[in-house]
């Protein structure tokens, strides 16, 4: 199969999957999460190349999974290597920012029913002091637990009982309505909650319920972490397609950013990781920023986040971009890298065209131009928190390296690197 066969297939399974939010269930009933395993984002990386941030929410994992009395012996644990560390992505799973998955955290389960696979993601914590952003005080291990024990629990129960929420057309009408879906989706937390709401009711009653509904209304951000699971869902299938150049996954674990490619399968290419530009909450600044972190670049995999920035200037402000014009230009920039576009998800800004889609690691290095991608900023103090917003460009190192083992494969077998 030639290059260009090979990319319109990749291209075909990501933009046709059928993503439907099913369950919420314990990662140890979903992933088959064993005791003492700690699923991270990004790339592998051992504890000892962590960065704090990144250990710091090791160590509330840690304590919140009782493996640990106290936050030092949890240090001790993960560098004595009592604890194994895995990235998400190896278990069928995602993770904002730090990624934290442990066996008893309930995770979103999304089925992809073009393909018949699945993918999974944790509960979005909200914002403040939050597990994700490194924070593991008194108060992140009770909404932990509250999670675990409440809220995991009558979710799973109100999407078994409503049969599952498709989950391309509500993204669809979010796009319309200004997110982008990676820095913005109060358009589609909402619109979730809505087809939710009716099976919440019957699941649930009294305050359990209340405070759930609460929650997820009062969290902007709850989408995002389905969004995510979208992605992976949508991505994995093209993994192994023989010969193509594009991307199936980005993410960063705040040392190293890591890309997979579809005619590569499952090897990461990696580089040092960028620390992202944008907006800083009061009191903090660019000196308070960790390097980039998060499987969240996941979503710009099929065409959301940076890729669409043209359907959400409210999210361009935010992350620093501009406004309108700045977010066009983004997108138009996108477009150069991209394999095609998305029937689906369509920007109202540019005509109703398809959002970008399939970055192609032959154009990021021929016109060197590389993903830009929408993120929160962590503070590399850890237990500071969210810090800021922005963006960040994925290293062209990354591409290069993938590049050069797709021509070498290819050379081996005999044929050419730009068919």
């Amino acid at each position: 199969m030639g290059i260009r066969e090979a990319n319109a297939e990749a291209l075909r399974r990501i933009v046709d999957a059928e993503p439907v939010l099913v369950d919420c269930i314990p990662a140890a009933d979903a992933l088959g999460l064993e005791p003492r395993v700690v699923l991270h984002a990004g790339p592998p990386i051992a504890w000892e190349a962590m960065c704090p941030t990144l250990q710091a929410a090791v160590i509330g994992a840690l304590r919140h999974e009782r493996w640990a009395a106290s936050a030092e012996d949890a240090a001790r644990a993960a560098a004595g290597g009592d604890i194994r560390f895995e990235p998400c992505h190896h278990r069928g799973a995602v993770g904002p920012m730090t990624g934290m998955i442990t066996r008893s955290m309930p995770v979103l389960v999304v089925e992809n029913r073009a393909a018949g696979n699945r993918a999974h993601a944790t509960i979005n914590e909200g914002l403040g002091k939050v597990l994700r952003f490194g924070a593991s005080d008194a108060s992140v291990l009770a909404r932990l637990a509250w999670l675990q024990q409440e809220a995991g629990p009558l979710l799973g129960r109100a999407l078994r009982a409503s049969g599952g929420i498709a989950l391309r057309p509500l993204m669809a009408q979010a796009l319309t309505m200004g997110d982008e879906m990676h820095q913005r989706n109060v358009a589609a937390s909402s619109l979730l909650l809505r087809a939710l709401l009716p099976s919440l009711v019957r699941a649930g009653s009294g305050e359990a319920l209340a405070r759930v509904v609460e929650f997820i209304a009062g969290n902007d951000q709850f989408f995002l972490n389905v969004a995510m699971a979208v992605g992976k869902a949508a991505t994995d299938p093209a993994a192994g397609v023989a010969g193509s150049t594009l991307v199936t996954t980005m993410a960063r674990n705040g040392t190293e950013f890591g890309i997979r490619v579809a005619g590569c399968g499952d090897r990461w290419f990696t580089a040092p990781v960028n620390t992202p530009a944008g907006l800083y909450f009061p009191g903090f600044s660019a000196a308070d920023a960790n390097p980039d972190m998060g499987d969240s670049a996941i979503v710009e995999t099929i065409g959301l986040g940076g890729m669409a920035m043209a359907a959400s200037p409210a999210a361009a402000r935010f992350v620093g971009a501009g406004g309108l014009e700045e977010a066009l230009a983004v997108t138009e920039e996108m477009r150069e890298i991209a394999a095609g576009e998305h029937p689906h998800f369509r920007i109202v800004t540019q005509r109703d065209r398809g959002a970008p889609v399939g970055i192609d690691v032959r154009r990021v290095v021929t016109t060197l131009v590389t993903p830009v991608i929408n993120t929160g900023i962590a503070g590399r103090t850890p237990g500071t928190g969210q810090v800021g917003a922005g963006t960040v460009r994925a290293p062209i190192a990354c591409f290069t390296a993938a590049l050069e083992a797709l021509a070498t494969a290819r050379q081996s077998a005999g044929q050419g690197v730009a068919r």
